[in-house]
């Protein structure tokens, strides 16, 4: 009897909370509102080192989905035409209708996007505010609110690993043979050339022997003051280091055009050289008003477009689309921590 009396018990308090669930459920409105944004700042705007510490604001009206709930409210930017498929997130903040962001912090987001950040020039973005519940309701997202940015030039400090070895004279003091987080999330990568035959190599955090790491035993698993990692045949390197489970990985690349606008079409490689003095790799040939991509190695295992054709690589990305017709030179820069190309038509 008292087995039945709890099982009748347990029934009536699961369909108490179903129902209380569904109740929920129907009080969201089925015609939720979004936000509208307001740029107070305005339609362009020329970021200055002098108020690197001013904030600039952000206010949109609150959505409405149709009961109280705590609402998320994201900033998003991207490049102008991108439909946010790179969106950035600036800041975001629960049931409040304004955010600030330091002009330092904007202009750090908008500067890695510049192709010569030496020489910023203005970037067309969109803006949004995506308001947010919880993982069962689809978010809502204002209406995208155009804004030209013009960044000044301020030296980005990425967290770095130096890669000292007998390609280099063993000095981790050498600030132009590191690989960098470009999301400060500790994982690093970078591209390095190893101008002779087995090379070895280790990673060193700052530019002493105090902290480094190894690997023991050629596992792709990161030691600390472990053994010298060896690479085979000298040549052009991509690194790739996980400090957060200490692991590695290292690839020998040489890189290659393709695309319908390259004379060997998606099916044949053109070739690239490699320019150690200003560590670029560079084509020229005849391109028709198609696309093309960059690849390592003659396979797409490893390849590079350009999402929202801002002339920043992109792993796997778009395709590149040459505007028209002639003779170029192409040239890709893996040497920086934001990977960049250049068209260059003769």
């Amino acid at each position: 009897m008292k087995k039945i009396t709890i099982l009748i018990l347990v029934l009536g308090l699961v369909s108490f909370l179903s129902c209380k669930k569904d109740e929920t459920k129907a009080t969201l409105t089925s015609t939720p509102k979004a936000a509208v944004l307001n740029l107070a700042s305005g339609a362009k705007i020329v970021l200055q080192k002098a108020n690197k510490f001013d904030s600039i604001q952000y206010n949109w009206s609150k959505s409405d989905f149709g009961q109280v709930v705590v609402i998320t409210y994201a900033l998003q930017m991207d490049k102008a035409g991108n439909n946010f498929k790179d969106a950035v997130i600036l800041s975001q903040v629960n049931n409040l209708d304004s955010l600030k962001i330091m002009t330092g912090d904007l202009n750090t987001k908008v500067l890695v996007m510049e192709f010569d950040p030496t020489k910023p020039d203005p970037i067309d973005f969109e803006f949004r505010v995506q308001a947010t519940i919880n993982q069962y309701v689809d978010p809502l997202n204002s209406a995208s609110i155009p804004q030209t940015i013009t960044p000044y030039y301020e030296p980005i400090i990425y967290p770095l690993l130096g890669v000292p070895g007998s390609y280099q004279g063993w000095n981790p003091a050498d600030s132009s043979t590191v690989v960098a987080s470009l999301k400060s999330d500790g994982k690093y990568e970078g591209y390095l050339y190893f101008n002779i035959d087995n090379a070895e190599f280790k990673y060193t955090r700052g530019p002493s022997w105090d902290n480094n790491w190894g690997d023991d035993g050629a596992d792709g698993t990161l030691n600390p003051n472990g053994a010298n990692i060896k690479a085979a045949a000298a040549g052009y390197y991509k690194l790739n280091v996980n400090m957060n489970t200490l692991t590695h990985t290292f690839l020998r690349t040489a890189w290659s055009v393709i695309g319908d606008a390259t004379p060997g079409g998606w099916n044949t490689d053109t070739d690239m050289t490699y320019d150690e003095t200003a560590k670029t790799w560079s084509a020229t040939l005849e391109l028709t008003q198609a696309n093309i991509k960059f690849r390592a190695n003659h396979a797409w295992d490893l390849n590079y477009g350009d999402n929202g054709a801002n002339g920043t690589l992109d792993e796997g990305g778009d395709n590149i689309a040459i505007p028209s017709a002639g003779n170029y030179t192409v040239t890709m820069d893996l040497s920086k921590p934001v990977y960049k190309y250049k068209l260059k038509k003769n």
